[in-house]
């Protein structure tokens, strides 16, 4: 067998799963040097939630930070997590945004893109695969993996034959609520290196303690390329962790080939940065439990703190373990949908209406009521077809088709909406997704870039009468020398 090849996800996935999605671009440069020459297969570092907590909480244009890191990072592949026919919002995007969209990625750094549908409906990953191989990216669909009377191994193995006909440059088993345990992931791996002729790539997490073990077995049964995080954000809720795995695989047939020294090195500067994080509070050690109630419930980490979340708006915290046991029956009504973004909120948010209002299926979520008619795409399973008379109505329609297929181009609309607001035609992409943010984002933006103008050191008795920038006649802000460096 060949070497063991490692992708990283401390600049992506390790600190959405622990933090929120809040590292810093600038807590990011300083180890970029030692992680381009430590030999990973890629480093994820952007998508997934990246680009909304960019805009939304850093202040960060996610377009920079992409530029940023591939001048940081020019011997390692850049990759990223790509929502289908989402994008990286919460809709259906027309296809002519999501052709920009990766044309814009690639353009701006990005190698290989990993593209899922919460449902594994083949036809939301047709434009973004189609877009990728287009424009000269690795198209890496992924199999959102989960657990029900539906989603056998057949079902993913058929699944990815599909994907490589479509065009996959490889295959992603995507255990994003670490339900994938050790002999099931043998299994599987073993399988589709025998039925498909792709690199195999596996993604999991460690939520329930079993990740290292589900790891391992994949390498023994031939898989070619895994995710971890290296261990200042890597295990709990995050991947695990990198260096432990390239320990264990040294010397054998499948030793990775990388310096355990280098990433001892990197892993003391993210070490600072997790300090950090958990100084400003978006770093809560629980993330770092084992919690067994995934396995039991197949509940995502994040899920669970939404949920916890929204039963104390509701003042029902005591209703916690309810919940809890109506998440698969929900989920069962609905079709068995994987839980993952969205359909983990969907699912999730209906159990809690269920609980909360006495009844179930009193009242719906408008987004329930979308996937019961088919807007997000066809669901694996069979829907509860009572449920769903009750949320659509007796004459709702259900689509059948592919959903973007009802959607008109919609990219010449959102650049005519920020015209004399955008600067590039990735603001617009911005805005496409994130309307509201981004425009919030841009005005923040052009305050910061208005013009200064430098003035003679004033006088101590000036100074003291206002602490104010002043205002020139022109209403051009204007700052003293000493203070330019001071944010406006």
């Amino acid at each position: 067998m060949s070497k063991l090849l490692i992708t990283d996800t401390i600049l992506r996935d390790a600190h959405q799963s622990q933090a929120a999605t809040r590292m810093r671009t600038e807590d990011m440069l300083p180890a970029c040097e030692i992680l381009d020459s430590i030999g990973y297969w890629s480093l994820e570092c952007w998508g997934g939630a990246t680009f909304d907590s960019c805009l939304r909480f850093l202040n960060e244009d996610p377009w920079e930070r992409l530029r940023t890191l591939r001048k940081a990072l020019p011997n390692t592949r850049l990759q990223m997590l790509f929502r289908g026919q989402n994008i990286l919002g919460y809709k259906h995007y027309a296809d002519d945004v999501v052709e920009q969209f990766c044309r814009k990625a690639i353009e701006n750094g990005i190698d290989v893109i990993r593209i899922f549908d919460a449902l594994n409906d083949v036809r939301n990953l047709e434009s973004a695969i189609k877009f990728t191989k287009k424009y000269g990216g690795w198209c890496e669909p992924a199999l959102s993996y989960t657990i029900s009377p539906v989603h056998s191994e057949d079902y993913f193995v058929k699944l990815a034959k599909e994907l490589v006909q479509m065009g996959a440059d490889s295959i992603c088993i995507k255990d994003m609520a670490n339900l994938l345990l050790p002999y099931s992931a043998y299994s599987l791996v073993k399988r589709l290196k025998q039925e498909v002729d792709v690199p195999i790539h596996l993604h999991t997490h460690n939520t329930t303690g079993t990740g290292d073990m589900t790891i391992l077995k994949a390498v023994e049964a031939g898989v070619d390329i895994v995710d971890c995080a290296l261990s200042p954000l890597g295990n709990g809720t995050s991947q695990p962790a990198t260096e432990p795995l390239v320990a264990t695989l040294a010397g054998t047939d499948r030793d990775t080939g990388l310096d355990l020294a280098k990433m001892a090195e990197a892993a003391k500067h993210f070490r600072t940065v997790a300090a950090k994080l958990k100084e400003q509070g978006s770093l809560d050690p629980k993330v770092l439990s084992v919690d067994t109630n995934t396995l039991m419930y197949q509940v995502p980490g994040g899920m669970l703190s939404n949920l916890i979340s929204q039963l104390k708006q509701a003042n029902a915290e005591d209703k916690y373990y309810e919940v809890l046991a109506e998440i698969p029956r929900v989920r069962e009504d609905f079709g068995y949908p994987p839980l993952v973004t969205p359909t983990s909120q969907i699912v999730g948010s209906q159990a809690v209406l269920n609980v909360i209002s006495g009844e179930r299926y009193k009242m719906f979520t408008k987004e329930s009521k979308g996937l019961l008619a088919g807007e997000y795409g066809k669901v694996p399973g069979k829907v509860n077809e009572e449920v769903r008379r009750k949320a659509i109505g007796e004459d709702g329609k259900v689509i059948t088709c592919r959903p973007a297929d009802l959607l008109q181009p919609e990219l010449e609309k959102y650049t005519k909406e920020l015209e004399g607001i955008a600067r590039c035609e990735e603001d617009v992409l911005s805005y496409a997704l994130f309307p509201q943010v981004a425009k919030k984002f841009f005005e923040n933006r052009d305050k910061q870039d208005e013009p200064t103008v430098e003035l003679p050191m004033p006088t101590a008795e000036a100074k003291s009468a206002s602490s104010a920038p002043a205002v020139n006649a022109n209403g051009v802000r204007v700052l003293y020398v000493e203070d330019l460096t001071e944010q406006l």
